[in-house]
Order: C-alpha cells, then structure tokens, then sequence
C-alpha cells in the first residue's frame, strides 16, 4: 500500500479528566481494507481514544487524519459525517421499533418515512446480499436474538455510508458459531474495502481476523505489530509488561462431600414464562461447576434463585439441610449467613453501589457482620482499614477506600466485589461472568483467587459465556440451553464444537464423542444419530 494514505490517523492525541491521564501523545495509523486491533488493560485507554474519533470526547491536543484530510470531530455527526461508524458493546437499539425503524432512526430523507423506509428496505437488501448480513428488515429488535442485533448495528453504520467501523468487544454476548458468522461478516467488508477497528480482550480473536493490532497500557500506546509476526503470550506481555499465564495453572480438583444439590428446579417470571425447567445438579467441595450457554438460556434464574433473589419449585440443599425458596427467607443476606457468596452476572447493577465509597462497597451485604459493630454503630474505621487491605491484596487501583465505585474501571469495580465475596471465605462460591469487561492481567488473577478457594475445600458455581474461561476453569461442565440441562460432564473431555452444539439445544456426534459427558433427552434426540 505504498503512497496510500491511512484510512485514519491520529497524531499526538491527549486527553486527560481532571488528574488522570488517560490518552498521552497517542499516534497511530490505521491502513483501509485492513482490521486493526487495539487491546489493553483495563483503564489503558482504548475507550477513551475511540471516543475521541468518535466525537464523544475533545482531546486536549492532538490531530486527526482521515484519508490524509486533517479532519475536526466535535460530535459523533461530526464522525459519521466524515464516515465513521461505531458499534457498541451495549448495543443502541429500540426494543419496540423494528430494523427497518431502527436502520433509519435519525437517518431520514423528510417529514414522511414512507419513501425514507422503501429507501432503506431496498438498501438493507443490497447490504445483506454484498456482506452477508441477513435480517428480517420487519422484525421487532426485542424478539431477535443478540446476533441479528448485532448486525442491525452494523447495518445501521452502513446505510450512513460509513466506510471505518469501530466495533467494541464485539463478541461479547455471541455463541460460537455467531462469533464465526461475525467474522465472516467482517471478512467481507474487509474484502470490500471497508477499514475496520476491533476493541476486543480476547486475544483469540485478534489472532485470528485481525491485519494489525495496538497494544495499550497506562494511556500510551506501547506497540504496533503485524498479526501474523506475534503471538498471544507476547501481546499478553506487552499489555501488561509481565509475562502472563493464559491458561489457569490448577491442580485436578480433589471433590469431597456434596455442598450443593439442586433437584427439579423451576422458575417462571411475573409473565408467566417458564426460565427453568426441572433443572438438577450437584456440587461437591473442592470442585468448580462451570454453567455453559448463551446469555438467557436461564443461567441467571439459576444464580438468583441460588442467591436469594427471587422464588422457585423444586428444593435445593447446602451441606444436607434445605433452603426456604418461598421468599419468606430465601433473602440474599440469609444466604450469606450460611456461607453462600455471590459475585453477581452485572456488577454495576447488582454488584455495587455507584456512587458510594469503595469502603462502604466492600461492607454491601455484609453491613450486620459483627466484626464492623462498635456498639450500636458501623465500625467504619476497621472497615475501612480491611478495605484497603482488599485493596491491595486484589491489586485494585487505585488503592483507594474513600474513591466512589463509578469513578473505578470496570475492571477494578470487579475486583473490589470479587475481594468482597472471597475474603469472606464462603462455603460455596456463585459466581456470574467473574471477567466480563476485564483486562487479561486482571483475568489471571482472578482465576487465581477462585482456584485458590476451590483448593480451601470451598464448592464454587461458575456462570459464564465465555467458553475458554468455561474449559479452562471448571473441573466439570453443565450446559444449559431454553432454562434446561442439555449435557454434563467432565471439562478436560469438553471441546467447542460439542459445547457449541448443546448451547444450541443439539446433541449429534460431536457430543457423544465428549467422553465420560451425559447427554439429555432435550437435545435434539433425533440429530444425535448423525454422523
């Protein structure tokens, strides 16, 4: 591509908040018709400058080249304007428009939709045909799944003629084979010449779609390397500056007596919609029960009910002895009076209070324990004083008890909870997604933290969409798909392929050649025979 200009350019770029820097002398350049991947820990960073290009955020000083043209970004009209598009994590979509709605939201001729809407239908044809972004352009967002949404957003880009898509961990919420259509999808928009920036901690997924990737850490931009001339562990360490361990580092599990048993579990919400469906399972001391499936599956309703937070049929033990799930006290704070923590699925929501101090965080739950009574009274100068001790044990940064939630990275916020739950050694750990949004440095870690409880003698059930976190944590494996158990068994026989196929309710042979794993009568019987 000699004598091409960049795609985009920046040049110097600075922002900082009040203190912190976030974003110092950044330059990068990025080549159309290629994926550029930008990594880094968490608070490195990378959301920061993309929003820079994307006109959420001014730098302080800097420039930005697109196609060789110095370009002012005031605003995100500003940005798709000049032809950028983003794709969030968290997808902007509305529930009750449909995609067609949805597509020229904000993007109309006039004052009457109908020839805005014809426009668009015959546009999203061409578009679906050109880059394999098939969508029923009359469903309603809130009955597709997260794929199709995810594609919807992308269409969105396109109709507005952007030719540089940012997509922000991407893959987030997708199955595996959704995940493979993705990449596919960008596949073909690289082939037609559309420049693509991927924000995404998994390093597999760089390695495998990406042309180029930056690596962050601490504001500034320490690398920019060809894909194909690196390798994970050395992404790993640039983002880090350590050598880190990919893969968790554990012991076989030594399982002693039965902690947990679950028997014909069912739950129906306020609409009348059954989310579990005689759902059973064990766990034993020492062991890690991975929860496989795609998000809604009924994974959720499991650790709530688990958690005391909301009601069930069915009955549930801890060590021999029954739990009320009536609601009369299946509270979350009689649950931790027996021994039960609970990392929640989303921290922000359930996990913390945002805008209290990391201190009074750490005591959420746990504000009756006597050790933080003086008399009447919370003793907040010993919890606070445990707090920073948290902190620095978890390596929370910064390292400060009186700094609101909110005002941490997403990645810290997980670390204070995840302190919180596990230093209170619990008879059985719940924990829901424990490195959603998290940094590979701080992934480490945290595996660490919950392999070294298992080694206590501690049960711990693991939710998780992330199927290499799944395999690489869990002693055994259940798969759960439409609030069912489609199969269970040990993960070091577990692979992909097969754990993809009970995610979509299937069995067939690359299940029943998992060994030592039983397969339900809910999977699709009648595909098993194939192959």
């Amino acid at each position: 591509m000699t004598g091409t200009a960049p795609a985009i350019e920046l040049r110097g770029i600075s922002k900082a908040f009040g203190p912190v820097q976030a974003n110092k002398d950044i330059s990068i350049r990025v080549m159309p018709g290629t994926i550029h991947g930008i990594i880094g820990e968490n608070g490195a960073g990378k959301s920061t400058l993309m929003s820079i290009l994307y006109g959420f955020y001014k730098a302080d000083k800097g420039e930005i080249f697109i196609h060789g043209q110095k370009t002012v970004i005031p605003d995100s009209q500003a940005a798709i304007a000049a032809g950028i598009g983003m794709v969030f994590q968290h997808f902007k979509l509305v529930e009750n428009f449909t995609v067609l709605e949805n597509v020229i939201l904000g993007a109309e001729d006039g004052r009457l939709l109908r020839p805005s809407l014809a426009r668009a239908r015959k546009e999203l044809k061409r578009l679906a045909e050109e880059y394999e972004l098939n969508v029923d352009p009359d469903a309603v967002i809130e009955d597709i799944g997260v794929g199709m949404q995810q594609r919807v957003e992308i269409l969105k880009a396109l109709y507005r003629q952007a030719d540089i898509l940012i997509l922000d961990e991407p893959t987030g919420v997708l199955t595996p084979a959704e995940a493979d259509h993705l990449f596919r999808i960008l596949d073909n928009l690289r082939n037609g010449g559309k420049t693509i920036i991927l924000i995404t901690h998994k390093l597999r997924e760089i390695m495998e779609i990406t042309d180029t990737v930056s690596v962050m850490r601490r504001g500034q931009m320490t690398a920019t390397v060809t894909t194909a001339e690196t390798s994970p562990e050395e992404l790993a360490e640039l983002m880090v500056g350590r050598k880190v361990l990919l893969r968790v580092d554990k012991a076989p599990a030594q399982p002693g007596d039965v902690v947990l048993a679950v028997e014909n579990l069912n739950v129906t919400d306020e609409k009348g919609v059954q989310k579990l469906r005689d759902v059973s399972l064990s766990i034993r001391a020492g062991e890690i029960l991975g929860i496989a499936g795609v998000a809604g599956n009924g994974q959720s309703e499991l650790l709530e009910v688990l958690g005391g937070m909301c009601t069930a049929t069915g009955r549930i033990t801890l060590n021999g002895d029954d739990i009320d799930l009536s609601g009369r006290q299946s509270d979350g704070q009689s649950r931790r009076a027996r021994g039960i923590a609970h990392v929640p699925e989303d921290r922000q929501r359930e996990g913390l209070i945002m805008d209290f101090h990391a201190w009074e965080n750490v005591a959420f739950g746990y504000h009756t324990d006597p050790a933080w009574r003086r008399g009447p009274l919370m003793d907040n100068a010993a919890l606070q004083a445990d707090t920073a001790r948290k902190m620095e044990k978890f390596d929370v940064r910064p390292p400060d008890p009186w700094l609101a939630a909110k005002n941490f990275s997403g990645g810290n916020q997980q670390k204070i909870v995840v302190a919180r739950e596990i230093e209170r050694n619990p008879t059985l750990l719940l924990v829901g997604q424990p490195t959603r949004g998290v940094d590979i440095g701080a992934i480490e870690f945290i595996h660490n933290q919950i392999v070294a409880l298992r080694d206590q003698g501690a049960a711990v059930l693991l939710v998780s969409v992330e199927l290499d976190e799944i395999l690489s944590l869990s002693d055994r494996v259940v798969v759960m798909f439409d609030g069912q158990i489609m199969g269970d068994g040990p993960a070091s026989t577990a692979n992909q392929i097969g754990l993809g196929c009970l995610m979509a309710g299937m069995g067939g042979a690359d299940t029943t050649a998992m060994a030592g794993w039983t397969i339900s009568d809910a999977a699709a019987p009648e595909l098993m025979q194939e192959g």
